[in-house]
C-alpha cells in the first residue's frame, strides 16, 4: 500500500496550472518555479498538492518515502526514472535516478518510493 513517511517538502511557484500534475515528477526551471519533469530528466521531487494556476504555490516532496503515479510496470527496488508526464518508470540507460520503488506498480497506478537527492544517470 502506498503511503508517506519521514518525506521533507518545500513549496514552489507553479510554472503552469498543475491540477492534473498531483502525485507526479516536478522539474525546477531556472526562473525558479516547476513544471511537470521530462523523460528521464532530473527532478526536483514529486508534487503534492494540485496548484491550478502559474503562480499558485506547489507542494513539492523533495526527500524521503513519498507517493507518485507509475507510467507503466514497476517492480519493487527498480530504479525509478520520470517519463514525459512526470510519471515514475523504471530507469533505462541515460535516465536520472530520482529513487527506488518501494512496490510494484502498474500504469496508472500509485505507488511507493524513496526519492534519492541528486540522482545519478543509470548505466
Amino acid at each position: 500500500m502506498a503511503v508517506f513517511q519521514s518525506r521533507d517538502t518545500r513549496t514552489f511557484e507553479a510554472g503552469s496550472d498543475l491540477s492534473a500534475a498531483q502525485f507526479k515528477f516536478v522539474a525546477l526551471a531556472a526562473d525558479g518555479q516547476v513544471d511537470v519533469a521530462g523523460d528521464g530528466v532530473a527532478a526536483v521531487g514529486v508534487l503534492l498538492n494540485e496548484p491550478a494556476a502559474a503562480g499558485r504555490a506547489a507542494t513539492v516532496v523533495v526527500s524521503g518515502k513519498t507517493i507518485v503515479e507509475a507510467g507503466g510496470s514497476i517492480t519493487a527496488g527498480d530504479d525509478i526514472a520520470s517519463d514525459l508526464n512526470g510519471d515514475a518508470i523504471t530507469a533505462d540507460t541515460g535516465d536520472i535516478i530520482l529513487g527506488y520503488a518501494l512496490e510494484d506498480g502498474a500504469d496508472g497506478q500509485i505507488i511507493a518510493v524513496e526519492l534519492i537527492n541528486g540522482g545519478n544517470a543509470a548505466a
